[in-house]
């Protein structure tokens, strides 16, 4: 396993937001956090990479304790894309170029310059490299911020809803980029989503959040309706559409 949780525990002042959360992810898997609004997916992520100190638990990577890292070797290990970012008077290429800082010494080598080249390329935002990210709508600042961790190229990938700023087509590309970053360099991602069906079309494994905990972990093809039921309040209908499953309120 490459990240491993067990029994994490975070509170805000006192008051409980994680309880006991326990999951692992594999090499080449990509789980969706999902789960209604307020119940500690931005909480889990930030914690796990320690944006936030956690209560209880331990999170590792490679069966070493995150306790032990160095803030260096945490930016090595996990790219971050938070869910709002906020843009500055820096350049696109600037922007992702910094992604590369766990990787460098006092000078920026060609290598550095040609990854973030190579990320820009493959997100389609080559075209956009001298542009500032104040004059970028939210969606292609949200690609961005996705570059920016993939230069890292980290171990783990944290992404905090990272397509609900862009249209069908951009949130297509992006989650079929992440696929093949994932398949293709020993990568495993963890990416909290809002849109069920998106989740069952690109994810191996759900988690489903409730309440600060973990209710339920299972492949798309092996959600029960009942399960759905319980962590949104809402009755639905699983369908199948060559061969992946929709759902659809009742």
């Amino acid at each position: 396993m490459i990240l491993s949780v067990d029994g994490l525990s975070f509170s805000y002042r006192g008051v409980p937001v994680l309880e006991d959360v326990t999951f692992s992810l594999k090499e080449g898997e990509i789980a969706a956090l999902l789960g209604p609004n307020g119940t500690g997916k931005t909480t889990l992520l930030r914690t796990l990479n320690r944006i936030l100190r956690p209560r209880g638990g331990t999170v590792l990577l490679e069966k070493r304790p995150t306790a032990e890292f160095s803030p260096r070797e945490m930016a090595r290990f996990f790219g971050y894309v938070p869910q709002r970012g906020e843009p500055v008077r820096l350049s696109v290429f600037d922007a992702v170029l910094l992604g590369r800082r766990p990787h460098m010494g006092l000078t920026v080598e060609q290598v550095d310059f040609c990854k973030v080249e190579s990320v820009l390329h493959n997100l389609g935002l080559s075209k956009f490299a001298l542009r500032y990210l104040d004059e970028l709508s939210g969606g292609e600042f949200q690609k961005v911020l996705l570059a920016r961790a993939l230069v890292q190229e980290p171990r783990v990938l944290l992404l905090d809803e990272p397509t609900s700023s862009l249209d069908l087509k951009n949130q297509l590309d992006m989650l079929a980029t992440l696929r093949d970053v994932v398949s293709g360099h020993g990568v495993s991602a963890l990416l909290s989503l809002h849109d069920l069906n998106t989740a069952f079309r690109f994810a191996d494994r759900l988690l489903f959040l409730k309440d600060g905990a973990i209710v339920g972990a299972c492949p798309p093809s092996e959600v029960p309706e009942s399960l759905i039921r319980e962590v949104y309040g809402v009755s639905v209908d699983l369908v199948h559409h060559k061969g992946v499953p929709l759902v659809v309120p009742s």
